[in-house]
């Protein structure tokens, strides 16, 4: 067999800054934490600086150094002055982990155009204009670098009472390709993670009903939902030299659920 050994070395992360939206709960924050274990540096990012102080507490519990950066990724405005601030700091992140976004279930027939706009606005259009942020510098000092998008199961499915949500993780799906076409060459890689059925904050409203708890377990072959520490693995691979040559993909975290529809 040619080429290199695949060892820790390929997944070590030390040296590099990752820049984490949505960081200051649920996958955001374990996937902060997640990084930081394996090296990285983080400025996490989330709309009020003083909810991002727990994952920072835990970052620094690590060794390594975490920055709190408080920005609406639904206000471009908002973004533009998290990219002067960070340049300020004198850092350059070398990977994105683009996590920020929101859901709310509405019946499509009641879906309104402010509900439409929230959703995708954070979802997808911020998503965009994050990226495009951290790639600049990027492009223009000639380095490298990794986005993760936060896609869905609905990246690839239709869920019921959740149209925009779904255009919005379907369209991530579809930045995601672009970007990695377009980037490739310049050595970032874009790639996505598709986490399949987790319960945080965002998710909550349907883990309370217990019918659709036993209804959706009968579906996932592994017979449980997910546990925040099976997203980390799976994200340091991509954002590391592990996946040198992965670009344009969507690595679906979902215990068979989509292999067995």
């Amino acid at each position: 067999m040619r080429g290199g050994a695949v060892t820790g070395a390929n997944f070590d992360l030390t040296g590099r800054v990752a820049l984490v939206t949505g960081a200051s709960r649920g996958i955001g924050r374990a996937l902060a934490e997640g990084l930081a274990a394996h090296g990285a540096d983080i400025l996490a990012v989330g709309r009020d600086e003083v909810t991002l102080d727990p994952v920072c507490e835990a970052v620094a519990a690590q060794g390594r150094t975490a920055i709190p950066l408080a920005a609406d990724v639904s206000d471009i405005a908002a973004i533009d002055e998290l990219f002067k601030r960070i340049q300020s700091l004198g850092m350059s992140p070398d990977i994105l982990v683009n996590n920020a976004g929101i859901e709310e279930v509405c019946p499509s027939a009641e879906v309104m155009p402010d509900l439409w706009d929230r959703i995708v606005d954070t979802n997808l259009k911020g998503a965009f204009f994050v990226a495009q942020g951290f790639a600049r510098p990027l492009l223009a000092a000639g380095r490298g670098g990794s986005i993760v998008n936060l896609g869905s199961l609905t990246s690839a499915v239709g869920v019921p009472t959740a149209a925009p949500y779904t255009a919005s993780k379907s369209g991530l799906m579809g930045m995601t390709r672009a970007l990695s076409s377009e980037w490739a060459g310049a050595g970032i890689r874009v790639n996505a993670l598709g986490p399949g059925y987790f319960r945080t904050e965002l998710t909550e409203v349907f883990y309370r009903d217990e019918d659709w708890q036993k209804a959706m377990l009968g579906k996932i072959p592994m017979r449980r939902f997910g546990r925040l520490e099976d997203l980390v693995g799976a994200t340091v691979f991509l954002a590391s030299d592990a996946a040198a040559y992965v670009t344009g993909q969507i690595l679906y975290v979902d215990g068979g659920y989509l292999a067995s529809i």
